[in-house]
């Protein structure tokens, strides 16, 4: 046994032993940034390590997706990137990231050292060395190279679709996409995933749904060098950062340090007032995306050069076709790539960052193919045009392009190092990082005109923005810095977080909206809405449709209000603030009005009345149960009908989207506290006795249809008032006041009973779920997706 072991240990040490060269005599051989090589019987590949301790970025993408968003595995999906060396250690090396999270920005060595040491670091992964030759090191890299660094197991258990396992007997190594260059070396593998009981969302596009096969992608990237100058954030600014904490800042300095992303620019010529870039920031387009959206991505994307010319530059903003031979994820070339799906979902624009100074290494929009069917859907819903013929040239293949050009704009705008504007449609559409809805004029003869749906080119905060971040200063930066902020604060710039909440509070900041005033604008979509009801029909889909795809154009069509009432909605309750900083002027916080408040509420309560929720029966004829070829999705209006089609959920879906932003928890504890620092403004008792008086205080109508539509209307009331009763993450006296209100409803409803048109069952059903606060289930009914505002099967091009 003694002698065995140690014929194996003379073996190990000859192997390790042997050089490079002689290891590698019949493997292929690929120089590079990393020099790897190739060995094709068995389909393994090695790496030559030779610049120990030397930091460079390491990246992966998703190649390949799985082509469903609810799964959220996306072709040319960007992953993590990080900060990584190799160490080695004996016959080992290790790939480390360091903790870049805590720093020391310091000339001290053993200060930088002293942070270093107190928060750990992560070992990515563990290689034996099999071969050397001078200071170079050879490892055996396959098996780090066929793991689910992508995480697709976890997103497949987190969504439900199944329990997956890596088949590594399924797997190899993708030959055609690793390659090797100066400065990128570029990895790529062919992974399955193995599994049982695969959900639906797997099955909807999996040829064979226990067996998922991706590619995915690593970038070993050489790091920037140091003549990249950093620049501070500010929360006036606009742009994304990268952050850590500085443990080397005095006691009266602030730790937290942020940086903006963005890319390197730099003037030929800095002493110019216009000059061109020492090097373009170039975008390249999907050579794969079909015509005329290609060129519609083109035109939009390139509207930011605009911005940089306002900066001072040259054409220093490109726009090109990605060329043939490019592989897309090549970390040289910013790409704006075009991805399908099974179902709708959103576009985004990720960016390869350096962690340790913020900037840009390698842009990559990514574009949603079904993005553009949705604006098709609802200028269908509008015009109702099939009268005659479509020409090619239509208007709502022109509306589609529009917001196209738009959506290119907004995605390369985040790669640019921009955040979300979101208050940006109250100054006259300042910026394409707002989320637009389309601005519907309606003509004299109550026709739309959609010529202005969407705006065209960059907008005035855009070029203030990419002004703070990216215009070079000879002299006295901070100062010019300073007066950009200051030029910046003649527009609103509200982002994420003051703006996605449903129940958030800034009056100015919202999705999908549009105008400077959120009630005329939604007293204005109102009347949209019902012009378009009014004229919908058969001329809404082509001729030779089936008649039940009229459901489809239908639904955003009947919820065309829903994103304006959302932002109305926030008037109530509402706190007017900016970014403010001490010293700037500018507003820091404001009531709003009492009169805005209450108009807001009366504009919100007109969504709530039977003309406005019933879909007459000249529609509802019109629309028959669906062939099998067509099933129900949840891009419909759901049903309690069984097959046909179900107009009274349709309303309850739609009050139900209402209450819920009136009676939203946080804005009912606002309520609350507002009018107890200023008893001028609405309380919350004030709310819910005006929706009672819109709903349960009101007589029903004599129409059948209208009164059983009514009834809705008050069932979803009551089931909003007793969910706000019952929740506990509210001021107490939220929930004593609704409380209070539903036994004001209950005795109302005991002593009216024989005076009121509502049938008997009804209201003694309705009080014993007041006196049990019982919130039924099946009220869980859901609205079709707003946003994103793309979607799905229904185009017509003619």
């Amino acid at each position: 046994m003694k002698n065995l072991l140690c014929v194996l240990l003379v073996c190990m040490c000859s192997l390790v032993a042997q050089t490079i060269t002689s290891y590698t005599k019949n493997m292929k051989k690929h120089q590079g940034f990393f020099t790897f090589y190739w060995e094709e019987d068995r389909g393994q590949l090695f790496l030559e390590i030779e610049n120990f301790q030397q930091q460079f970025l390491y990246v992966n993408y998703l190649t390949t997706g799985v082509g469903s968003n609810d799964i959220g595995l996306d072709r040319g999906q960007l992953g993590d990137n990080r900060v990584v060396y190799f160490s080695k250690v004996g016959g080992k090396v290790l790939l480390i990231e360091p903790n870049l999270k805590y720093r020391a920005i310091t000339e001290n060595i053993q200060e930088r050292r002293s942070v270093e040491e107190a928060f750990a670091k992560s070992v990515l992964a563990g290689f034996h060395i099999v071969a050397r030759e001078d200071s170079r090191v050879l490892v055996n890299a396959s098996q780090f190279f066929l793991r689910d660094v992508h995480n697709v197991i976890e997103a497949l258990q987190r969504s439900n679709q199944g329990k997956y396992m890596l088949d590594k007997n399924r797997s190899a190594l993708y030959v055609p996409r690793c390659k090797s260059f100066p400065q990128n070396t570029e990895i790529e593998a062919l992974l399955t995933f193995a599994g049982k009981a695969p959900g639906n969302w797997v099955r909807s596009v999996t040829p064979t749904p226990t067996a998922i096969t991706v590619r995915q992608h690593h970038s070993f990237v050489q790091l920037p060098d140091n003549k990249y100058r950093v620049r501070h954030s500010d929360p006036r600014g606009g742009f994304f950062t990268v952050n850590f904490a500085n443990y080397s800042a005095k006691p009266h300095q602030d730790m937290s340090t942020r940086l903006i992303r963005r890319h390197r620019l730099q003037k030929k010529f800095p002493q110019k007032k216009i000059s061109e870039p020492v090097k373009a920031i170039t975008y390249y387009v999907d050579n794969g995306i079909p015509e005329p959206i290609k060129s519609a991505i083109i035109e939009g994307a390139s509207w930011w050069n605009e911005a940089f010319t306002a900066a001072g530059y040259k054409d220093a903003f490109q726009v090109k076709i990605l060329p043939k031979n490019v592989d897309p994820q090549d970390i040289r070339y910013n790409v704006i790539q075009w991805i399908h799906r099974s179902t709708r979902g959103w576009s985004y624009g990720p960016a390869v960052v350096d962690p340790r100074t913020g900037e840009i290494i390698k842009a990559h929009v990514v574009l949603g193919s079904l993005r553009i069917r949705q604006d098709y859907l609802i200028s269908e819903g509008l015009l109702s045009p099939y009268v005659g013929k479509v020409e090619k040239d239509n208007p709502m293949l022109k509306l589609a392009l529009a917001r196209l050009r738009q959506l290119a704009a907004h995605e390369v705008g985040h790669t640019l190092g921009l955040r979300h504007n979101f208050a940006a449609s109250v100054n006259e559409r300042a910026s394409v990082m707002d989320y637009p809805h389309p601005k519907v004029k309606i003509n004299e003869d109550s026709s739309f005109d959609l010529s202005d749906a969407y705006a065209v080119g960059i907008g005035e905060w855009d070029k203030v923005a990419i002004q703070f971040g990216y215009q070079t200063f000879v002299k006295d930066e901070q100062r010019a810095l300073q007066k950009i902020l200051k030029q910046a604060q003649e527009f609103s710039f509200i982002s994420d977080s003051d703006a996605r909440p449903a129940g958030s509070a800034h009056p100015y900041a919202h999705l999908w909206d549009n105008g400077r005033s959120a009630v005329n604008e939604l007293e204005h979509v109102l009347e949209v809405r019902r012009l378009a009801l009014k004229r919908f029909g058969e001329n809404s889909i082509p001729p030779g449709t089936p008649w039940a795809k009229l459901h489809d154009v239908l639904v955003p069509i009947y919820f065309f209000h829903r994103y304006q009432t959302e932002a109305a909605a926030k008037l109530i309750g509402g706190l007017n603030y900016t970014y403010a900083a001490r010293g700037d002027g500018q507003l820091v916080t404001k009531f709003i009005s009492s009169f805005q408040q209450k108009r807001a509420l009366d504009m919100l309560l007109k969504t709530l009345h039977v003309d406005h929720l019933a879909i007459s029966e000249k529609i509802v004829k019109l629309i028959p149960p669906r062939p099998e070829e067509l099933p129900q999705t949840r891009e419909l209006l759901p049903r309690r009908t069984g097959v046909t089609f179900d107009p009274l959920s349709a309303a309850q879906v739609a009050a139900n989207f209402t209450l819920s932003l009136l009676l939203n928890p946080q804005r009912a504890s606002r309520l609350v506290e507002f009018h107890a620092r200023n008893p001028s403004l609405p309380s919350l008792e004030m709310v819910i006795d005006s929706i009672l008086l819109k709903t349960w205080y009101r007589p029903l109508p004599k129409d059948r249809y209208e009164a059983r539509i009514h009834e809705i209307i008050n069932d979803t009331t009551l089931t909003a008032l007793i969910r706000l009763a019952k929740n506990d993450n509210v001021h107490p006296q939220v929930q004593a006041i609704a409380g209070y209100k539903l036994k004001e409803l209950s005795i109302f409803l005991e002593d009216e009973v024989e005076n009121l048109n509502i049938p008997l069952s009804v209201v003694y059903y309705s009080i014993q779920r007041m006196k049990s606060m019982t919130v039924k289930a099946t009220t869980e009914l859901k609205m079709p997706p707003g946003s994103p505002i793309g979607c799905c099967e229904s185009l017509h091009f003619k």
